[in-house]
C-alpha cells in the first residue's frame, strides 16, 4: 500500500440496514443485532480496513432518549463489538457526529447543551478505551470546536472531518456554514489534532477538489472519506466500487493524505477494491 497511506472502513448505516432489514436509527442494534454489527466491521477489516469506526455516530442524548436505551448502554457496547471485531487486526475509532439541530442563533442548541451530549458520548465511550477519537460529518465548526474542546479532555488520536455542500470552482469548498478547508484547518490547529478532511458529503469526483485544496493550506494529516455517489432509486449507488476505487485513489497523490475511506453508499466491497488499488501505486 501507498507509504503512509491508512484505511478507514465505509458506511455503517446503509449497510446496516440492508443486513437487518430495519430502518431505523442503527445505533439501536448494538442492542439489538450486535451479531451483524460485529460482522460488519469484520468485513471491513478482512477487505483492508487498518481502523474501523464505533457504531455510535448518533448515540447522543437527544437521539437516544426517546427509546427505551440509555446513552451509556449503546456507547460503550458499540466500542466493545468493535473491538471485539478488531483484535489486533484493527485499531477502533469512537465515532462521534454533530447533533441533529443548530447551535443558537441558527438553530435552538444552546453551547452548553452541546458540550455536555459530547462529554457523556467521550465519557462512556473512553470508558472502553479505543484507539482515538473520530468526530466526523460537522457542518458547523463551532459545533465541531465545543466536540474538540471535549475530546481534549482524553490522551489519544483526534481526528476531525467536515461535511460539505457542492464543489464550487469559484468559491472553492465551503461546508453548509460557509466554513472553508483554510478556516478549519487553522481553527482546529490548536487542538493538535492527528488529521482533519472531509467526509460524506458528494461522491469522489465533486470532492477531489474540496481534499486538494486543503493540501494546499495546511500540513496537518489530511482525511479523505467520501461517499459512493448518490444512492440509486433501484438500490445501490452511482458509483460503482471498482469506478470508486479509480477515483478515490487518486487523493493519493494530495500532499498530507493519510488516511482514506469511504462514506454513505459504500460497503467492504468499496473497501478492498480501494486497498486493491492503493496497492499499485
Amino acid at each position: 500500500m501507498k507509504k503512509d497511506i491508512l484505511l478507514l472502513d465505509g458506511a455503517n448505516g446503509t449497510c446496516l440496514w440492508a443486513k437487518t432489514g430495519d430502518n431505523g436509527p442503527v445505533w439501536r442494534f448494538n442492542k439489538l443485532f450486535p451479531d451483524a454489527v460485529k460482522e460488519l466491521a469484520s468485513e471491513y477489516i478482512d477487505a483492508g480496513s487498518d481502523f474501523v469506526l464505533s457504531n455510535t455516530f448518533s448515540a447522543n442524548r437527544p437521539s437516544v432518549a426517546p427509546f427505551d436505551f440509555s446513552v451509556e448502554e449503546i456507547v460503550r457496547e458499540g466500542v466493545i463489538l468493535a473491538k471485539d471485531a478488531a483484535g489486533d487486526r484493527a485499531r477502533v475509532l469512537l465515532d462521534i457526529g454533530p447533533l441533529t439541530g443548530l447551535l443558537i442563533p441558527f438553530g435552538n442548541i444552546a453551547k452548553e447543551e452541546a458540550r455536555e451530549c459530547f462529554r457523556e458520548m467521550m465519557k462512556y465511550g473512553m470508558m472502553e478505551k479505543p484507539d482515538g477519537i473520530f468526530l466526523e460529518t460537522f457542518m458547523d465548526l463551532e459545533m465541531l470546536k465545543i466536540a474538540c474542546e471535549e475530546a481534549r479532555q482524553y490522551d489519544v488520536p483526534l481526528l476531525c472531518s467536515m461535511s460539505f455542500t457542492k464543489y464550487n470552482p469559484k468559491k472553492g469548498g465551503r461546508t453548509m456554514f460557509g466554513n472553508t478547508p483554510k478556516q478549519i484547518a487553522e481553527t482546529l490547529a490548536e487542538f493538535g489534532p492527528e488529521a482533519i478532511g472531509l467526509n460524506c458529503s458528494e461522491g469522489p469526483e465533486e470532492t477531489l477538489p474540496i481534499i486538494k485544496e486543503y493540501g494546499e493550506v495546511t500540513d496537518i494529516p489530511l482525511i479523505y472519506k467520501p461517499n459512493a455517489g448518490k444512492p440509486k432509486v433501484e438500490g445501490g449507488s452511482e458509483v460503482d466500487y471498482s469506478d470508486f476505487a479509480e477515483e478515490v485513489s487518486k487523493a493519493a497523490e494530495v500532499p498530507g493524505l493519510k488516511y482514506i475511506g469511504g462514506c454513505c453508499g459504500s460497503s467492504p466491497l468499496y473497501i478492498k477494491a480501494l486497498a486493491e488499488k492503493i496497492r499499485t501505486l
